[in-house]
This record gives C-alpha cells, structure tokens and sequence, in this order.
C-alpha cells in the first residue's frame, strides 16, 4: 500500500520560509515523478512544482518561480518543497503526489498516489 505523509506546514508572516516534506512508502520511490499541490479555500487544486524521478527536470507554476525549490532525496525516499518568500496568497492545503510516470507532470489526473496535506498559513 502506498502512503505519502507530508510535514512541515505550519503558520509563517509573510517574508518568512517553511520547508515540507513528504515520505513515501509502498513503491520503488525513485522510478517515478512527484509533484506538489495546493489548494486554498474556495479555489481548485493547483499545480506548485514537480521533479522527475531522477531529480534533473524541475516544472514550477510562474507565480512560485525563484521562491520555491522542489528536490528529491531517493535514499529517503522523500521530496521537498522548500518555500521562501512567502506571501499571504500562498496560504493552502500543500498536497505532495506520486506520478505515475518518471517525468512529474503538472496535470493532477496523472498522479496515482496523494498524500493527506499539510497546512502553509501566510500572515500579512
């Protein structure tokens, strides 16, 4: 059975950094993509960032770019999302996901596998 727990989230004033994690469990972690997603209240779930499973290829929604930074450790298997800069309308439920490809797609119906999410609250 699959399981992806996310850590990390947490309330931060704006400016601030949070880092989250999420360890994967119950398939061979480094053969395929992982992605983080968001979803703030009232909106749909919304594409953040994913990693391929080697970790070369990275993909970022504009409005994150040159603040966050996905990585994967695959000894771990564990991705990350650090997040700096962060800003008010970044507040959300972060999801992490597991593709089912090795590429990390930006479309949510590609991934097999979700975690429970983990709240980033931004103050002003």
């Amino acid at each position: 059975q699959v399981q992806l727990v996310e850590s990390g989230g947490g309330l931060v004033q704006a400016g601030g950094s949070l880092r989250l994690s999420c360890a994967a469990s119950g398939r061979p972690f480094s053969r395929y993509g992982m992605g983080w997603f968001r979803q703030a209240p009232g909106k749909e779930r919304e594409f953040v960032a994913a990693i391929s499973l080697s970790g070369g290829i990275t993909n970022y929604v504009e409005s994150v770019k040159g603040r966050f930074t996905i990585s994967r450790d695959n000894a771990k298997n564990t991705v990350y999302l650090q997040m700096n800069s962060l800003k008010p309308e970044d507040t959300a439920v972060y999801y992490c996901a597991m593709d089912r490809g090795s590429a990390g797609s930006t479309i949510p119906q590609n991934y097999d596998y979700w975690g429970q999410g983990t709240q980033v609250t931004v103050s002003s």
